[in-house]
Parts: structure tokens; sequence; C-alpha cells
């Protein structure tokens, strides 16, 4: 589903963005605002992303093989990490440079009608795709806020699609706003400062992208949730005493590594333990589906309170 979801959400991203593109520089080549030109690189930058998150989606898909035995699955949150820093360095910065030089050098605005139209336009547009990214974002929601969504989830691509919608729909704003003020009081500063508030905009959702990725490229867990549905899974039945200790790691967005040392009796055979695990294992994957890299290893759980016996009365046998 998130995988679905997230190419729909990319695909109507990539559309959007890349007609916009076109017609904010149409209108910056007619006009000479600013603010166009910062938000024609800004759509041109979202559809270079969107074709990195559709990239990396099929490389991820790749079958694992002895140089990667794990798979390829992190391959979209390497390609999530690339996407913020495009977003950084070719939307933010560029637009801080223009806005910088149009205070520095000023002109007036031609035609500027067509940027107000454009952008009216693109507003339009881009709460589509605001939309679609909303629509299938939902059902992977449940019940978190969108805060709480962007930080917890493991498919990197409904996220980055959603915060680069919405930075480019208040861009959009910034950019109205300029271009308006610009043409109401004939003072093109103010085309500048909407060029810089676009630029300021895009390096701080591109940091937000760039935490939330390199926290999953270093590695996260699963959450509470599952973790409690995982344990209630190995301990409801009667094939293991306690779990000593487990470890669970994202291997990609719909990949689950789960690491157990399960305590069992100490007078089961070899076979039964064999039966307990695979009993245990499947218990695991239907509890959570995302599950499927399961390792159990059985031990002997000894209470480390317990007192031990005196050394006099311990038998070595052959030595008795």
């Amino acid at each position: 589903m998130s995988a679905t979801g997230g190419t729909k959400a990319i695909i109507a991203a990539f559309l959007a963005n890349l007609g916009i593109a076109i017609t904010k520089f149409i209108a910056w080549a007619v006009s000479g605002s600013a603010s166009m030109l910062a938000e024609g690189v800004h759509s041109l930058a979202d559809s270079g992303n969107q074709l990195l998150l559709i990239l990396g989606g099929r490389k991820a898909k790749k079958q694992a093989d002895r140089e990667h035995p794990f798979g390829y699955g992190r391959e979209r949150y390497v390609y999530a990490f690339v996407v913020s820093i495009i977003l950084f360095s070719v939307g933010g910065v560029f637009s801080i440079y223009e806005g910088i030089d149009k205070l520095r050098h000023p002109h007036e605005l031609t035609n500027a009608w067509l940027p107000i139209l454009v952008l009216v336009i693109a507003i339009v547009l881009e709460s589509f795709s605001l939309r679609t990214a909303v629509k299938e974002s939902n059902p992977l929601r449940g019940r978190q806020t969108w805060v709480q969504f962007v930080r917890r989830a493991k498919a990197p691509e409904l996220p980055v699609v959603l915060l680069e919608d919405l930075a480019a729909l208040v861009g959009l704003v910034f950019a109205l706003l300029g271009v308006g003020l610009t043409v109401i009081t004939g003072n093109s500063t103010f085309d500048a400062i909407g060029t810089l508030a676009i630029g300021t905009l895009l390096i701080v959702v591109a940091i937000i992208l760039g935490i939330e990725t390199k926290s999953l490229l270093v590695g996260e867990g699963a959450n509470e949730s599952d973790l409690d549905q995982i344990e209630h899974a190995i301990l409801s039945g009667p094939e293991a005493e306690r779990i000593i200790h487990m470890k669970t790691l994202y291997l990609g967005p719909d990949e689950l590594l789960v690491a157990a040392k399960l305590g069992f009796t100490a007078d089961q055979r070899l076979l039964e333990v064999a039966a307990a695990t695979n009993v245990i294992e499947r218990r695991i994957r239907e509890a959570v589906p995302t599950a499927r890299v399961i390792y159990i290893e059985p031990d002997v759980w000894v209470d480390p309170e317990a007192v031990a016996p005196p050394t006099d009365a311990i038998v070595i046998k052959g030595l008795e």
C-alpha cells in the first residue's frame, strides 16, 4: 500500500511541478520578476526530486545478492537524502542569491499581470498535488498527527512529497505577496524580499528532510506499537519462558529485521526447540507483516539473582 500510494503521489507531484516550472520560467522571461525565477528553479528542482524518488523506489526492488545479502531496500532512504540536499543547494541557495542580487540591483517589473496569473494557477495546481499526497498518506497516518507521521514514517516518499508540496504552496504565497506588493507600491524591494523568503523556506524544509532521512539511513528500529505486538506474539504461547533481549532494524521501508534471544526450559529437546521457534516466527509475521527477516537464538534463562550452589556440591563427571 505504501509503495503504490507513494508512487501515485510522486507522479502527481512530478507532473504538476514540471508544468508549473515551464510557466514560471516564461513568466520570469516576460516580467523579469526575481520571485518568479526563484519559483521556477524551485519547481524544476522539485521535478528532479520526484524523478530521484521514483528511481530510488525501482532500485530498492533489486533482489538480494552476495554483496548485499539483506537486499537494496535502503536505496529509498539514500535517494530521499539526496533529494533533501538538492532542495537545499539548488532551490534554497539559488533563491537567496537571487534575492540578494535583486536588492543590490533593483529593476521594475514589466507585464506584472502575467506572473500574478501564473502564481494563482500554480497555487491551484499545487493544491491538487498536495491533496493527492494527503489522500495517499491518510491510510498510513492513522491516528498520528502530521508531525508524528513525518517523523515516524519508515517509507520516505510520502513525507518528502508532503513537505515539498507544502513548501511549494507557501513559497507561491510568498512570491504572490512579493509581486503583488511590488505592483501596488512600485518598489521592487518587495519582490526581492519574497525571493529571500522562498529561499529561507526551502532551506528549512531541506534541513528537516535531511535530519529525518539521516535517521533512517543510520538505522531505525520498530516503533513502540510494533515492538509491543512482537513481544506479545513471542510470549503469547507456551514455547518460550521469556525474552532475554531483542533488537529490531528496518532494512527498508517495508522490511523489518527482528533478532531475539529467547529463554527456553532446559529439558526441551532440539526438535522441540526448533518446532517452537517456527511457531513463534509465524506468530510474529502474522502480528507485524513487515517483520520479514527473523532470527531467533534459543537459550536457557539463568536468573542472575539466583543463589549459586556451593562449589563443593558441584560434581564433575569423571571425577566423582
